[in-house]
């Protein structure tokens, strides 16, 4: 098992066994830049390897006529989950660099949703009907085929299960692949899944990779029918393209741009943490990071001066420290990314707070960045447009509701948007204007399973959570029956 105090090698997990590679690649704590483990770099022969595995699963066995076989593997994974996930907690922020807090949310989102699934697997959904005298019709809902699930390493835990847990629930069999970043975590998720103990050999495939030759391969294999895949808006562009000459079913939740509306009605003192959040919750590396901040023009100098000082305020440090409000990004690539991004939009706005990467001090052997507000009026400006994927905000100021409306629609994702008033009219009057699969009224981030989630635009097709998510994985089948004539 994975071990947070030494170094370890982390496998892949197919057909039911742990399987190795021939490349092999190192894990990086993202606070230290020090080498914390290995992992079996899987590659396209270990996609190849799980396809063939869960293809030969899907064929041979019972788990896609099964109900109770997958709800009782379902259940047992959640309890696995449970059972162990301090254990999870811990390596995934030591790897990821999340704050210990933010870990264990997202481990903890991931018991009840499994357990959710377990549940819809027992359910079914159809028709049927009389259509004349003696016709009979009826649907049914089976298992497309072979899931290839693609996840990332900003939250492998519930993005992977989000998908996976569904896949499986609705009969599919499964080929998981998330990024290198994470491989230690990845292992031991792999371990607490895979090895559930109803769960088939070959149902449950995953590896992990640095490149992304395995994914290429799993989006172009005829033997993958769906690919669900969280990631960027660019890359779900490339694979809607290399997956069209299979025409497999694709489910993409994609990049987001979160405009937060504030309002001169807004409950201030309830505003400002939660805008603060927003911005730094998971380092900003969050596809529904509030990273517009849209405010009316009579509030515009409180909430510029207040928000400022609350960035200001927060305490960047390693998860290690429990008193860190932020950890660092996943590598220093990325918090070079950011900082010229931040250097970029100083040419064209007003740098409120000038955060970014930290280069001195304790922190500057790691990924660490200061949180960034940028004011901004010009909605064509990149740092408007382009999502940073990083603790960088913009600031600006609207005049009005129609003018709201017009800057939160304006660029070309559409995730998620949240809203701050007094006024109990306005949050559904301006939701039902706002190009977003999720708007919220006075929070923000707020996920249950039992409802849909996706994006508008170019965040996105298809729906994950809730009973959407199992109907990604699942075709539609109509049965004509004719009655026999009678003599």
């Amino acid at each position: 098992m994975p071990n947070i105090e030494s170094p370890t090698h982390a496998r892949n997990f197919i057909g039911g066994e742990w399987v190795g590679s021939s490349q092999v690649a190192e894990s990086l704590d993202p606070a230290t830049g020090e080498v914390i483990g290995t992992y079996a770099d899987g590659g396209a022969d270990a996609a190849r390897a799980a396809i063939d595995a869960a293809r030969r699963a899907f064929a041979t066995g019972d788990w896609s006529r099964d109900r109770d076989l997958r709800a009782t593997a379902l259940f047992e994974m959640a309890d696995r989950m449970a059972a162990r996930q301090d254990e999870l907690i811990a390596l995934l922020s030591r790897e990821n660099g999340k704050i210990t807090s933010e870990a264990a949310l997202e481990v903890g989102l991931t018991i009840s949703k499994i357990r959710y699934y377990a549940a819809l697997a027992l359910t079914e959904s159809g028709r049927a009907l009389e259509v004349k005298p003696g016709l009979y019709s009826m649907t049914l809902r089976q298992a497309v085929g072979v899931a290839g699930v693609i996840a990332p390493w900003n939250s492998p835990v519930i993005l992977s299960v989000r998908s996976f847990a569904p896949a499986l629930a609705a009969g599919a069999t499964v080929v998981l692949k998330l990024p290198g970043h994470t491989a230690l975590t990845n292992a031991l998720l792999f371990d607490i899944i895979g090895n559930a103990p109803s769960l088939p050999p070959g149902v449950f495939n995953a590896f992990s990779e640095s490149s992304s030759a395995g994914a290429r391969l799993i989006v172009a294999s005829p033997d993958i029918d769906v690919i669900s895949y969280t990631g960027s808006t660019h890359v779900g562009r490339s694979i809607m393209a290399d997956a069209a000459p299979t025409l497999k079913g694709m489910s993409l939740e994609l990049g987001g741009k979160t405009p937060m509306i504030v309002f001169n009605d807004a409950d201030l003192d309830a505003a400002i943490p939660v805008l603060t959040k927003a911005i730094t919750t998971f380092t900003g590396q969050f596809c529904m990071t509030g990273s517009r901040i849209l405010v009316q023009r009579d509030i515009a100098d409180q909430v510029r001066s207040r928000l400022s000082t609350a960035l200001q305020a927060v305490r960047v440090g390693p998860s290690s420290d429990p008193t860190s409000d932020m950890g660092p990004l996943i590598d220093r690539a990325n918090a070079e990314r950011v900082e010229r991004e931040i250097t970029d939009a100083a040419e064209y706005a007003t740098l409120l707070v000038r955060g970014g990467r930290i280069t001195d001090g304790p922190l500057a052997s790691g990924a660490f960045v200061r949180p960034s507000l940028i004011e901004v009026q010009d909605l064509d400006r990149p740092i408007v447009q382009q999502e940073i994927f990083g603790p960088v905000a913009t600031f600006e100021v609207f005049d009005d509701e129609n003018d709201a409306i017009h800057r939160a629609n304006a660029t070309e994702y559409g995730l998620a948007a949240s809203i701050w008033t007094r006024d109990v009219d306005r949050p559904l009057r301006i939701a039902r204007e706002l190009d977003a699969g999720t708007v919220w009224t006075n929070t923000w981030a707020v996920i249950v399973d039992q409802i849909e989630e996706g994006g508008f635009k170019q965040s996105g097709i298809g729906r994950l959570n809730g009973e959407r998510a199992l109907e990604e994985f699942q075709e539609i089948k109509h049965i004509v029956h004719p009655a026999p004539r009678s003599n």
